[in-house]
This record gives C-alpha cells, structure tokens and sequence, in this order.
C-alpha cells in the first residue's frame, strides 16, 4: 500500500468512503460528522489545499486523510498542554473504506503518515477526536499517541493527542 496525495479525478471515490465512516459513526452512536461535516466540499478544498491524501492498495484507494503541515488554529487554545511547541502536522477526516475494516488499514495509513512527516522534517503529530469515536481512540492508543487535552471546533470540545517523532540518526 502507497500514501499517496488524492487529485480531484478521485473525489467520487473519497467522498464515497467518508459517506461509509459517516454511516459508521451514526451506527455506532456517535454524534461526529452527524451535521453535514465532512462533505463534498471539505474533499474539494483539501485537493485544492494539497491536504488530501489516500492510501492506495492494488490501485484501489482503501482510505483518505486531510495531513496538514500547518496550523490548526484550534490548536493554539488547548485545555491542557501539548508535548511539544514546534513544527507539526494535523490529520483530520480519516475514513477507510468498508471494504478493508478491521484489517489494520487504518493503523498501517497512521505509520504512512509518521515516515511522511519524517521525510518532511517535521516530528510532531497532532490529532483530534470526538470522545465517543471509540475506533480513532483505538488507533491513537495502540500508536503511543499521548492525550493532551480538549481542543474546541464549533463549540464542541474533542480529545486532543500528539505523537512526538524520533528524528533519525544522521
């Protein structure tokens, strides 16, 4: 499998897949992306923004994600304390496709994303949930993810972490 960034040819596909984690969050109880987020839209600005990504398995795109090597403005308002103060990526609308659930592809799309940011020099991961989005928990946990707090989006408060990265032995 290869993490790759999406070109908008693939939208109908990525959007397909976040409609199936929407259906999945609504199954499990869930009150995340419920109101109309993510949407086609949020697909389109991450091409256009260079965030969107997918993980590609025999040409087949198994999973997406918005890696973000900038600022998430809100970051800067944490309850709590982050790891680190320097340079990070953020990782927001992770989606797999239902094809592929419980076989790792999540997990494996994590670690893609930890050798991207490591080849970009960047060595801090930070990310966001909503509290009851018991899979991304699990992935967070199983990776050494730390929580630091609450982050706010639209009043609504979420489970922030970060993962610090070893930068490599030069």
């Amino acid at each position: 499998m290869i993490l790759r960034k999406a070109i908008f040819l693939e939208s109908p596909i990525i959007w397909q897949i976040l409609q199936q984690a929407i259906a999945q969050r609504k199954q499990d109880g869930s009150t995340q992306w419920q109101n109309g987020y993510p949407n086609e839209q949020s697909i389109h600005n991450d091409i256009t923004n260079g965030y969107a990504y997918v993980l590609v398995d025999k040409e087949e795109i198994v999973a997406y994600a918005a890696i973000i090597f900038d600022i998430e403005p809100a970051y800067t308002d944490i309850k709590g304390k982050w790891l680190s103060n320097g340079d990070y990526v953020v990782v927001h609308r992770v989606a797999t496709s239902n094809a592929v659930k419980g076989k790792g592809v999540a997990t494996y799309l994590f670690k893609q994303i930890e050798e991207l940011s490591i080849e970009k020099k960047v060595y801090s991961i930070k990310v966001d949930t909503n509290f009851d989005n018991i899979p991304m928990l699990k992935i967070v946990d199983r990776l050494g993810y730390t929580y630091c707090g609450e982050v706010f989006f639209n009043g609504s408060p979420r489970r922030a972490y970060e993962k610090v990265l070893q930068k490599p032995d030069r």
